[in-house]
Formats: C-alpha cells, structure tokens, sequence
C-alpha cells in the first residue's frame, strides 16, 4: 500500500467511526421517542432496557452505514481541500479519481459485509428486538392511577379516586370495586383517603384506606321467574388493608420464533422460497376464483334469463328453417310483463357478478400487498448496502468542492442528501406496496435518481469546478440581469459593440 492510500485511508477511518455511531445514538434516541409512552412505568430492569436497545441498535446498523460514509466522506475531503492537501496532490499530478481510488475500495468492502449483515444478523436481531418489545407490551404497568377514570390494571378491582397528591402520593375518595369472585359488583368499598404502597419483598401491594364503608350484597335464594333483589351488608372502619398479589406484574418471555413468519425476520434464501410459494398460491386462487365466476355468475345468471325465452326455443325447435336467434328480436317477442321480469333478473345478474368481483378483487389486493411486502425486504437488503457506494460517490466529491471540513457544513449537506434519499425510497416502497409501479423501479429508483448526480459531482470535481463558488453564481445573475435588462430596454439581445468612431462620437452629425 502506498503512502497515498495511507494517507487517505487514516484520515478517513476516524470520522467514518465517529459519525457511525453519532448517526447510531440519534437513530436509538429516534426509536425511544416513538416507544416512550410503552417503556415508561413498567418497572423494567436495567438489563432488559440494555438488550432491547442493543438488538434495535443493530437493526439501525445497515441505515447508519450509508448516511456516516456520506457524513465522513465530505468531512474528509472537506478537510484535504481546506487545508490544501488536494490542492498540493493535484498539482503533482495525481487525480482526484486516484486519490479516492482506495476509499472506492473501502466503502466496497463495507458494502458487501452490510449485506451480509443484513442478510445474515439482522433476521436474528429484529426477531429478538420484536419479541422483547412484544413482551414488554405485555407487561403490566405500575398502577399510575387518574383522577376521574377507573383503573383496571390490577385483577380483580377496579379502582377510581378523585384526586392525587402528586407531593405526598396521598389519594382522595377512593372506590374500590372487588370482582374477585366474577360476581360482578357485589363488594364495592368506598375511603376517604388512602394509600397504595409496594410491600419490602415486593410481592405484593398493600392498599391502605382511611375512614370509609365496605357494602357487600347478601345475595338470597328466589324463584328464579321473580326479580332478584339482595340486601348488603354496609360496615364502617377507620383504616382498611387490602393486599394484592404482584405475580401478574413480571415481564414473561416470549419464544424467540413468535415473528419468525414476518417478512423482516428472513433472509435472501427464506425470502427467495416464500415470494415463489405465494405467487404460486396467488395465481391458483386466481383461477379459482375465475371457475368460480364463470359457474355461479355466468352460467347461472344466463340460464336465469333463458328460462323467459323456452316458447321461443321450441319454437325454433320445430321450424328448422328458422335463422339464428337474436337477443333483440328475442327481446321484443316477450309479453310486457316478461320483459320486465327479463330486465329485472339480468340487473341482478350484474349485481351478482358484479359484488363477487368487487369482493374477491379486494381479497387478492390484500394478498398483493403481502407478496409485495416481502418482495421489499428481498430488494432492500440490496439497496441499503449499495446506497453506501451511492452516498460514497456524493460526500467525495461534495467535499472536494466546498472544501469545508469540521462537522457543521458537512453535516448539513449530508442530512438534506439523506433526506431526499429516504423520500425517495419511502415513496418508492409504498408505491411498491399499493401495486402501482414495479419492485425493482420503486425500491432501486433513490439509486439510479442519485447514482448520477453522484457521478456529475466526480466528474466536477475531477475538472476543478467552480459550482459551490459564490463568487460564480453572482457573475452569472449579474449577466442575466444584464442581459434582461437590454430585451426590455433596449430591445436588442446583444451588447452594442464599441468602436473608436462610435466611442468619440457624440451624437451629433
């Protein structure tokens, strides 16, 4: 390896790590906004939180990759041209496509472990990051009660107060209903004031009421055709203990194979066989569904109306001399009154058909969607490892021509890129989705939009252009301006030529 290559590779390893993981944290932070609401108040332990983020942390792993070597590459040659450095190799006579010639390399490399790492790891890894989420969905919440709503977290009771001391964690007019015995409100307890505290082995939870009245019915046996009326019991104490059991509060796990079925939870080969299985099944059950048409809408529906028309058919039985019957002529052979019939049965023929195609039509759309859905995933295991080389061809060039190192002006460019990549692959997939354009044009079309206007920029870049100069852009609007200005004004679209007869001349003959 040359001292180029060296060169180049050291300065853009260190901030390809530093942005990967920057982009990592905030791709993590992204995920507990969205699932804030179901990780709060469920008491989880630290390990469990630290797996969850670590099995999603590696699901982010094939997206953080394209957007840090877009980050880290603009960084890089923003720094080389800044400082010089491309300046100094250029005019040795070292091209810029020689000088990223081992970062090509590189960013290869990194491709190719990406898919394999979403080919390979990342199955395993979205199994257990769903399955943990799943389980943690599932766990029961600490009691957070409201004021004003009854509460049903805890079996058995349902709970309702009418204040909280958010200081002292006191509660106010507390109603307890006890359906322990699944005999509906037959215990309901009324307190003043109350307390709900976890007890020291933290296996159960002590409600502690203050003066209030406990009512219990008393049910009796009655004939069952008369109406049941229970007398209750009412008892009067000044503080009440009630223990309830925390067993139901653990987190239970799951079986990791509980998604093994999701789309997202398979590789190329699994992907490969079940996109072949359910094509397979589509087009059988298209052709079901067209039998099916043709014999219970078709045939069924003409001999509806043919049954009108059997004088006619006898008729023509008995003359054989007799041309070929038309629908019309056959039409107007009918009484008023069968006529009527007749248009009556083949409207409801066409309702029928018509109904069995709107429903199964909609049936195969769903089923569509699910072979499309799978078919993304198969293309997106591609497109997120070459989106890396995508990113690549643009932050190299971009870099070398703002010539801005640091993180501020990379990070901008790099983002507002990212962006446009993702709409574009988020539009592109969704359009997938609904059947409207192809796979392949849906999820590869961020590549092949991009891919050039990265090539554009090497090729800039390559020829030392001016294209982030603002001095250029000015001279440009500058000559616009002008130009504009001798249409309007002048009504000429050259500029009057000057000559030394012209220029002494002073308007007079």
């Amino acid at each position: 390896m040359k001292k180029l290559d060296r060169f180049v590779l050291k300065s853009f390893i260190g901030p390809l790590i530093l942005t990967f993981f920057i982009v990592l944290i905030i791709l993590i932070l992204q995920f507990l906004w969205m699932y804030v609401d179901e990780l709060a108040g469920k008491g989880l332990e630290f390990k469990i939180l630290a797996e969850l983020l670590f099995q999603f942390s590696l699901s982010f792993v094939p997206m953080a990759l394209p957007l840090a070597i877009l980050l880290a590459s603009l960084m890089t040659f923003g720094n080389m041209g800044e400082y010089s450095e491309l300046t100094a190799l250029k005019s040795s006579g070292i091209p810029l496509k020689r000088i990223m010639r081992s970062l090509i390399i590189l960013v290869g490399i990194i491709s190719v472990i990406s898919f394999f790492f979403s080919n390979n790891v990342l199955p395993y890894s979205n199994k257990k990051a769903r399955t943990l989420l799943y389980d943690i969905r599932r766990k029961r919440p600490d009691i957070n009660l409201q004021a004003g709503t009854f509460n049903n977290d805890i079996d058995g009771f349902s709970i309702k107060i009418t204040s909280k001391d958010p200081v002292t964690n006191r509660l106010d007019r507390l109603y307890i209903y006890d359906h322990r015995d699944n005999k509906g409100n037959v215990s309901v307890t009324f307190a003043v004031t109350g307390y709900m505290r976890i007890t020291q082995d933290e296996t159960a939870m002590s409600m502690i009421l203050y003066n209030g009245y406990s009512y219990n019915e008393m049910p009796e046996k009655t004939d069952a055709l008369q109406e049941k009326k229970y007398p209750f019991r009412k008892d009067y104490f000044r503080e009440q203990t009630i223990l309830v059991s925390l067993s139901g509060f653990d987190l239970e796990r799951t079986e990791i194979d509980l998604f093994k079925s999701h789309s997202a939870m398979k590789n190329i080969a699994q992907l490969t066989h079940d996109i072949d299985s359910l094509n397979r099944r589509y087009n059988s059950r298209v052709e079901s569904y067209y039998d099916e048409f043709n014999m219970n809408n078709l045939y069924t529906g003409r001999r509806r109306i043919i049954t009108l028309y059997r004088h006619v058919r006898e008729d023509s039985t008995r003359n054989k001399n007799a041309g070929p019957l038309i629908a019309g002529e056959l039409f107007n052979t009918l009484p008023d009154i069968d006529k009527k019939a007749a248009l009556i049965r083949a409207i409801n023929v066409v309702k029928d058909a018509s109904n069995f195609l709107t429903s199964k039509n909609e049936s195969l759309h769903s089923e569509v969607r699910y072979i499309k859905g799978y078919e993304v995933n198969w293309n997106k295991k591609f497109t997120l490892s070459f989106a890396c080389l995508v990113f690549f061809f643009i932050g190299a060039p971009l870099g070398a021509i703002i010539r801005k190192g640091g993180l501020g002006t990379p990070a901008v460019i790099s983002v507002l890129f990212f962006v446009i990549w993702y709409v574009i692959s988020l539009s592109g997939e969704k359009l997938v989705e609904e059947d409207l354009i192809s796979t392949f044009a849906g999820m590869w079309a961020s590549s092949y939009i991009l891919l050039p206007i990265g090539l554009f920029l090497v090729y800039k870049a390559s020829n030392d252009s001016v294209m982030m100069n603002v001095e250029t852009y000015t001279a440009f609007l500058k000559k616009t301006k002008d130009y504009l200005y001798r249409i309007i004004i002048t009504g000429t679209k050259r500029r009057p030529r000057v000559t030394t007869q012209n220029f002494f001349n002073d308007g007079t003959n």
